[in-house]
This record gives C-alpha cells, structure tokens and sequence, in this order.
C-alpha cells in the first residue's frame, strides 16, 4: 500500500477516534492503540524509523506542552518536578537495572541499565491524553506534566551512555555525570536562544507594520523542528531544547496585545496539530506491537518458555516500575516534611490516594518505543545488541500495560482526590477582572477630566454622553464582580438585598447574552437561505459569515466573563449562552 494512502488512513482514524471514544466512554489512548493494531492486521503498515518519530512528533508536542504550562504553578513545584525527572530516572535506571540483570543473569549489567532507562521516563503525550485538568487537582496535573516534560532529556542520556557501555564494555560514572549535566544544559540553553532570537525578530518586524499572522505562525511552528535539530546536531539534547524553547515564549509572550489575529489563529493551529500528532503517536505505537509480540513469542518459545511466561515477566517489570515509583514519592514526601519541620513552615502533605494517583500516573509511552526501537542492529563492524528484539518486547508490554493501569486506576482515584481547584481559578479570575475594571474606571476618568480641557462646549458634550455609557457599562460590570451592587453597600443595606439585586442582574446579561446569540444565528439561517436564493454572492456571504463569526465569539466571551457564584442548577445552565428558548 502506497505510503501516502497510509498516511491517509491513519488521519481518518484520528479525527474519527476521538467521537468514537466520547460515544463508547473508552480511553482515547486504548481506542487508538486498538485501532493500530486493527489496521495492523488489514495491511496498513508503516516503517517505524525512531529518528524520524523522535524529529517529527516529539519536539512539536513537548513545544505546545511548554509553551502551555502554567509558568507560576511550574516555579513553585520546581524542586518536586526536578526530583522527580532527575532523581526518579536514575533511581528507576539503577535500581531498576540490577533487577533486570537479576531476572536474566546473562544479560550484561549496561545492558539491564539500558533498558531501566529507556523505561523510567514518563511520556507527557501520554499523560496529557490521560489525565483532564477538570477531574484533578491543578498541583496534581502540573506535577506530572512538569515531571513528564523534563524527564525524558535525562532518560534518554541514561540510555544513550548504558548503549554505549553495553557496546563498548567501558563505563565511568564521572564522565556520565558531567555528560549528563552538559549535554541537558547545552539544550536548554540553545533551545531559549533560538527562542529569544525569534522573540526579536517578531518584535522588530512588527514594529515595521508586518503582523502577518500567516507567515508568523509558520515560524513558531518551525522552532521546535529548528531547536532540536540544531541541538542534535551539537550532540546534545533536542528535547531539551524543544522543551526550553517553548519555557521561553511562554515567559516572553511572544505575541503582544497588538497581534490579536496572531494569537486566536495560532491557538487553533497548535491545537490541531497538538490534536493529530497525539493521535498518531498512540496509533503508530499500535501498528508496531502485532510484530513486536511475533518476534517476543517467537524468541521465548525458541528459548523453551511460553507466551504465558513473556506475560508474566512483562507484568512482573510494570509491577516493579510502579514499585519503586511509589517509593521515590514517598521518600519525596517524607524529605519535605522533615525540611518544613526543620524550617518551621507549612507543607502540603501528600495523602496516601495522591501517591497512589502519582504512581500510577507513570504513564510510558512514545519515547519509551523510539529509545527502544533505537537499539542497534547487527550492520557491519557494529554487533547487534545483546538480547534487542526481548529487550523491545518487554518495553513494548510495559508500554500498554502502564496505560492500562493509568486508564483504570486513574478514574478512581481521582474521584478522592480534592477538586477545589476550579473554584479557585474562577475566584482568582474574578479578582484579577475586578482589579482591572477599576484600572480601566480610573483611566476613563482621568481621559474625561483631561478632554474637556482640549476641546469646544459641543464636542465635550457628544463625548461626555459617550463616556457616561461606557463608565455605566463598567460600574455595572464591577457591580456583578463584587457580588453586591455599589449604591446598597454606600446607603447601608442588608447584604442579602444587595446579593438577591446582584444575582437579579447576572441572569439579565446572561439572558441577553442568549437572546443576542440566537439572534445571530438567525440572520446565519437566513444568510443562507438568501444564498440559495441567489440574492448574495458568494464573496459577500464570506464577508458576513466572517462578522457573524467574529460576533460569536465576542458573545462567548462576554458569557465566560460573567462571574460564577450561584449554586443552583438552573443558573448554572443560564451562563452558557445556548441556554436561550425563546
């Protein structure tokens, strides 16, 4: 089958999946496994080189994932994160390692590192098509995607230098360690230079009037792409640089308060692009695995085992990963109690149901199957390495089976854990709006007070009018944020009045949003039946879809920023501006 008609299919796949998933209540990641593996079968199949995954999925991914994070969150929980993407990996590389070595004595001790390593980091792809940010915790979904992004620099160094030992029979912990630290920095760093390099040029070509958000957006999508072959090329870590350079955009905010076009066109793409390369990774992984399993059976039976075996020790593997997983975050939790002992200060204390939710959270995935799968084979003067085609059988299972495990034991823990942080967003939200109604009060003040001294009688009238509207819209605006309208609390009234005349006020703007919304799509219906009509053609039509569209959106948002105190059923259906039937 021609590569392209592949290619095809598994895009067709993709977009269907996830409806299908909705539909049916699976995991997105299982249903697409499956489905992998169901093409597999039907002759849809597709050369698996590790290179090219690692270059054309994983940069882009861990890009959107950086330049996404919650910056504040991710310097707060920086030491957790850090512990757990450094000190994890090579607590699982080596703890890990001597147990593999254990369970097959002839396998040399790189080796058994080598696939330790490859196993131990976490896959952020994987974690993020898992793990919903309204069913967990902020704290809890930052951690792990803070771990996940930084986690599989330092997996795959551990890797590269076990491989290397494994071939060359020669190993020095020193020389690892300052490799370690030099190759993770030299990525880092190259990865914020070419982002502060593309921060420049976007200001400078703005500054010139150039705000095409066509050309801007295709060079942001580059970066990743730019960052971690510039990075490979200089033998350090490309993920790492990928990974910087989305941290450095994210701080910057590349795009400013005048590239408005940039910014809402640029959050789509990304989003279709995070969107297909997630789905394609999960069913890459699943064409790969009928083949996989072939060769693992056939290995085990041609050493005298049975498949029965090949399962067990799979499982065996995942059990012991979780096993030191859990115990590195209970000796994490147990170190930061004993500091904020010593100092005096308070700390949050991780509950038994989160360190079971963490544990589990150790999702593997991509980088897992493409470090495997770059085992070298045997190729002239290079040997092929000891026990390759077991060792990617073993990851490939410990792959599925942690997927497995996150999808079934995630859901339940989750409903344990504490889910306050919507609430608080919402609050911090409304506070910050708050703040700034009154910045933007002060300045139609000061706007007013310095007109009237510029211009005639007439003109000051006209804008005094115009200004008294806008200054109403926003003391009203601020009325509904303090939950109790201004007049009341100057004259003293109870503050039940004053919350039932603030709650009175929040379901007319809401009713007015839905009765403004159905309205528009009143005049989209009959913009169409003009069209049939033959009465507009077909560039007027695109103009007006374009306002309506516009207009849509300014509706939506004007609903979002609504303030969310009240409790009742009905009223919380009323902030969603469809919830109109008139």
């Amino acid at each position: 089958m021609h590569v392209t008609i592949v290619v095809l299919a598994l895009l067709l796949i993709t977009a269907i999946s996830g409806p299908i998933a909705k539909i049916l209540s699976i995991p997105l990641p299982l249903l697409l496994i499956a489905c992998g593996i169901a093409s597999s079968f039907l002759g849809l199949n597709i050369d698996f080189d590790p290179e090219t995954f690692l270059l054309l999925f994983i940069p882009p991914l861990l890009f959107s994932e950086a330049y996404l994070i919650p910056l504040r969150d991710f310097r707060q929980l920086r030491w957790t994160i850090l512990l757990l993407a450094v000190g994890l990996v090579v607590f699982s590389t080596l703890a890990g390692g001597y147990f593999v070595h254990c369970l097959f004595p002839t396998l040399p001790f790189a080796a058994a590192f080598a696939l330790a390593a490859i196993l131990s980091p976490t896959d952020a792809v994987a974690v993020t098509s898992m793990v919903y940010e309204e069913h967990v915790p902020r704290r809890f979904l930052h951690i792990l995607q803070g771990e996940a992004l930084l986690n599989d620099a330092s997996g795959l160094v551990c890797f590269k230098f076990a491989v290397a030992a494994t071939l060359t029979g020669t190993f020095s912990v020193t020389q690892a360690s300052w490799g370690f630290v030099m190759v993770a920095l030299s990525g880092v760093f190259i990865g914020i230079l070419l982002a502060i390099l593309f921060n420049f040029a976007n200001r400078i070509v703005s500054r010139h009037g150039f705000n095409e958000p066509t050309t801007q957006i295709t060079l942001m999508t580059l970066l990743p792409f730019a960052a971690y072959l510039l990075a490979e090329h200089l033998h350090v870590s490309g993920i790492l640089a990928s990974v910087g350079a989305g941290l450095s955009l994210n701080q910057s905010r590349v795009f400013g308060s005048a590239q408005t076009a940039t910014r809402l066109r640029g959050s789509a793409v990304w989003e279709m692009i995070t969107f297909l390369f997630n789905g394609l990774v999960f069913l890459l992984l699943g064409l790969q695995l009928p083949d996989i399993a072939r060769q693992g059976v056939r290995i085990a039976n041609a050493a005298g085992d049975s498949t029965w075996s090949l399962l067990g020790t799979i499982i065996l593997l995942t059990c012991v990963l979780l096993f030191l997983r859990m115990i590195w975050i209970l000796l994490l939790g147990y170190g930061k109690n004993m500091i904020a002992k010593i100092r005096k200060t308070s700390h949050h204390n991780v509950s038994i149901i989160e360190t079971a939710a963490m544990t589990v959270g150790g999702v593997r995935g991509a980088i897992t199957l493409a470090g495997i799968m770059s085992l070298p084979m045997a190729e002239g003067n290079i040997p092929e390495f000891p026990m390759r085609d077991l060792l990617i059988t073993f990851a490939a299972g410990v792959i599925i089976a942690s997927i497995l495990v996150g999808t079934i034991f995630l859901p339940i823990f989750s409903r344990y854990l504490s889910h306050e942080s919507a609430s608080i967003v919402e609050k911090e939200t409304d506070d910050i709006r708050y703040l700034l109604t009154l910045d933007a009060i002060s300045e139609i003040e000061r706007q007013s007070a310095l007109a009237v001294k510029q211009i005639d009688e007439n003109t000051a009238q006209q804008r005094a009018e115009v200004t008294a509207a806008i200054m109403a819209e926003y003391r009203f605006r601020l009325q509904l944020l303090e939950n109790t309208p201004i007049e009341n609390l100057k004259n003293g009234d109870l503050q039940e009045n004053a919350t039932t005349q603030c709650d009175t006020a929040l379901v007319k703007r809401r009713f007015e949003s839905a009765l403004r919304l159905h309205l528009l799509r009143t005049k989209r219906k009959a913009l169409t039946r003009m069209r049939l009509e033959g009465m507009v053609s077909d560039e007027a039509e695109r103009q007006l879809i374009h306002d309506f569209d516009l207009e849509e959106t300014m509706l939506f948002g004007s609903a979002r920023a609504l303030p969310r105190h009240q409790d009742s059923h009905e009223d919380s259906k009323a902030i969603h501006p469809l919830y109109y039937t008139g």
